[in-house]
């Protein structure tokens, strides 16, 4: 039996997104995984800022790839982010908005709960 993931708020982790699909094995979730070695555990609502920072960081998420089953995001899409990425973008003043009950409690090897706190859409 699988064991249940938790979010960072100590709840059963939620859905981050299934349109478009996300996560590390595309289940919609930011759960964490042993291969997954960018920890993509933070659920965020991508803004255009962002979009333009993770582009100049060499890591373009607006460009479709339609061979990997990518659509291309755009703002106001939900997606499953390196926490790493999302700390650089905190540091930048570019960090999009984070969904808690869908971030993955190992977010916080990287990140500090009180910095997504701050970036929270949902009440924590």
């Amino acid at each position: 039996m699988t064991q249940r993931q938790h979010n960072v708020l100590g709840e059963p982790l939620a859905v981050c997104s299934v349109l478009p699909m996300t996560g590390f094995t595309r289940n919609g979730c930011c759960d964490a995984h042993s291969g997954d070695t960018g920890s993509h555990t933070v659920c965020v609502r991508v803004t255009a800022e962002f979009l333009r920072f993770s582009r100049a960081c060499g890591n373009d998420l607006s460009t479709p790839l339609p061979a990997w089953g990518f659509p291309g995001l755009r703002p106001g899409d939900r997606w499953c982010l390196c926490a790493a990425r999302w700390q650089e973008a905190l540091e930048a003043g570019v960090a999009p908005p984070v969904l808690l009950a869908a971030t993955h409690a190992r977010a916080l090897e990287h990140v500090r709960l009180d910095d997504l706190r701050r970036h929270a859409l949902d009440p924590a």
